[in-house]
């Protein structure tokens, strides 16, 4: 190579450095932030090729919704109760310039951060509860009295808390069989109290019940005894005037039947004179009609 072409290559080789120096890409999922000498120049940076001084520093971070969990820590209920959560929280960068400036745009950093917030609310909303209302409670609930404040905090971050999520309640070995006993005994009080209740119910029911159906039953009987009573009068004087128009009639109907009940009989004995009235019509018909 001749001496006149080594400064034309070095100034190439230079151009080419500087070049792709000042290039940097942006994907669809980064957030990117170009500073000089430590001051943001500019965040606005679409997906794409960008030119930047060859001295700028660029930094990019994740601007997808980020899920971290979280290991099983101990929580104090209200009632001095150990109690084991086990969660997961959901969180995306929101104002990249205040993410930056909070946390150097170190993902890791920012993580920690987001847990401790998380970490605190959680305690703050177990500590307000009893270890049975915990346990019973719905798992989104756990968490709703929580989220305003956490949000609130991260929000000094730069960043939006989209969610955080109980995955497991557990508790310690030494209390899980205490605890589950006292529940049991607490559930038995009150069935109990329910059946009690129940029952107490279904006596006055069936009492209710009896009652109408004794006074039911008792409005029968004296409508029925005051038809039968009606229709009795009715037939008496419908018999009445039957035998009144008839009573030769009448009478000999009548010893017909009085010779029904008394003769014929077993083992029954009849001690009468042959002249008795009673065997009238048995004598002589006709006799007794004259």
């Amino acid at each position: 190579m001749s001496t006149r072409a080594v400064p034309v290559v070095v100034a190439a080789a230079v151009v080419l450095l500087a070049a792709l120096t000042s290039l940097f890409s942006v994907g669809e999922s980064e957030f990117a932030i170009r500073t000089e000498f430590g001051a943001i120049v500019r965040t606005d940076y679409r997906p794409g090729l960008h030119w930047k001084l060859p001295w700028d520093q660029v930094v990019k971070f994740d601007r997808r919704i980020l899920t971290q969990s979280n290991p099983m820590q101990a929580f104090l209920t209200n009632d001095d109760r150990s109690l084991l959560v086990d969660y997961y929280i959901k969180w995306r960068v929101e104002n990249p310039t205040v993410y930056y400036e909070a946390t150097g745009g170190n993902e890791k950093s920012a993580a920690d951060r987001v847990s401790d917030i998380v970490t605190d609310g959680m305690k703050s909303v177990v500590a307000e509860r009893t270890l049975e209302q915990i346990v019973t409670a719905d798992r989104a609930a756990v968490t709703s009295g929580m989220m305003a404040a956490a949000s609130r905090a991260v929000a000094a971050l730069g960043i939006q808390l989209i969610d955080v999520r109980v995955q497991s309640i557990d508790l310690p070995d030494e209390v899980a069989d205490r605890v589950y006993e006292k529940m049991k005994q607490d559930f038995a009080k009150v069935a109990n109290r329910l059946r009690a209740q129940g029952e107490s119910s279904a006596t006055v029911i069936r009492a209710t019940a009896d009652r109408e159906r004794t006074e039911i039953i008792s409005d029968a009987q004296r409508e029925a005894l005051r038809i039968k009573g009606a229709a009795d009068a009715e037939a008496a004087d419908t018999y009445a005037h039957a035998y009144s128009s008839a009573p030769e009639f009448y009478a000999f109907y009548r010893s017909l039947e009085a010779y029904e009940r008394s003769l014929g009989k077993s083992n029954d004995v009849l001690v009468l004179s042959p002249d008795s009235e009673f065997f009238k019509y048995m004598r002589d018909p006709g006799e007794a009609r004259r």
